[in-house]
């Protein structure tokens, strides 16, 4: 429940500032996809760090080899996430 309200507050918070400017869907559509792509991207994130974590119990001399894929793959995923962050702020 508490993620719900977290999730919406900001929403119409928002909602309220463009109800004024006309269109107040903008804003929850802005907010709709930062949430969305901080969802994908998280489950992305987790599934990339679990991979790589299970790789290396299972093969501890090929650390080095994962590593740092699995940084440049978190680096990748969290770059998305921001791309949605800007281009939904710049849309409101």
């Amino acid at each position: 429940m508490g993620t719900l309200v977290m999730t919406l507050t900001p929403a119409l918070a928002f909602a309220e500032e463009e109800a004024k400017s006309g269109d107040p869907y903008r804003s929850l559509g802005a907010a709709l996809a930062i949430g969305l792509a901080a969802f994908g991207g998280s489950l992305g994130q987790g599934r990339t760090a679990s991979a790589a974590l299970e790789g290396i119990a299972r093969n501890p001399a090929a650390q080095g080899k994962i590593f740092v894929p699995m940084i440049i793959g978190l680096a990748l995923i969290e770059s998305l996430v921001l791309y949605a962050f800007v281009i939904a702020f710049t849309k409101i």
